[in-house]
């Protein structure tokens, strides 16, 4: 970087899509990384956290900004998987970036990617197609629902949704806790599934 520093930073995130976070206690008390990744999450670029210090966890102002994001634990797993599991990361970024992050400024905003398409809200859900369904479910920025249900159909949604209001509760979610770590190495946030009741339960209004 050259002449001012946050100046120089700045710029960097300018011409950024997404940020990636290195995160350790070090990074959480330099006031450069503070203002680097307040600045990213304010121009609203996509950050994909990666925790890179043993026996560390986000505390501070780094937990308020990484909220319920995914993030890559390096420390967990052996690094050969953990870079697998960063890459894929990565890839997910670039195949749903454009419809799940905030709106960019117009010069960078790409074409819509192949594979999701927006779900018209007038039609019936169980007609969706699964790029359909995935777009519905981008569009409200649901993405660890994207990734458990990357192959789930709009009459698909439909089924679980009926399936977490008529089963128990604590047996629903226990089984989708196994099917995202299973399908994503995650578990899966119980904010994030109420979301979705809540987006299904309008869109079904919306849909009668």
């Amino acid at each position: 970087m050259h002449g001012n520093v946050m100046d120089a930073m700045a710029e960097a995130i300018d011409r950024s899509r997404t940020i990636v976070i290195c995160m350790s206690e070090d990074y959480r008390k330099s006031n450069f990384c503070r203002a680097e990744a307040h600045y990213a999450f304010q121009q609203q670029r996509h950050i994909v956290p990666v925790l890179m210090q043993k026996q560390y966890k986000p505390d501070g102002w780094l937990l308020f900004l990484i909220g319920q994001l995914l993030y890559v634990d390096f420390t967990k797993h052996e690094f050969a998987r953990a870079m697998e599991m960063f890459l894929k990361e990565l890839q997910f970024t670039e195949v749903y970036e454009p419809s799940i992050a905030p709106v960019r400024p117009k010069a960078n905003v790409q074409s819509e990617p192949v594979g999701i398409t927006v779900a018209p809200s007038v039609r019936n859900i169980s007609e969706w197609t699964q790029s359909e369904a995935l777009g519905w479910l981008a569009e409200r920025e649901l993405v660890q629902m994207v990734r458990l249900l990357a192959g789930c159909n709009g009459r698909s949604l439909v089924y679980l949704h009926n399936y977490m209001k008529a089963g128990g509760t604590r047996q629903t979610l226990s089984l989708l806790q196994q099917d995202s770590l299973r399908l994503t190495n995650q578990s899966l946030s119980i904010i994030e599934l109420s979301r979705f009741q809540a987006a299904m339960d309008e869109q079904t209004e919306i849909n009668h």
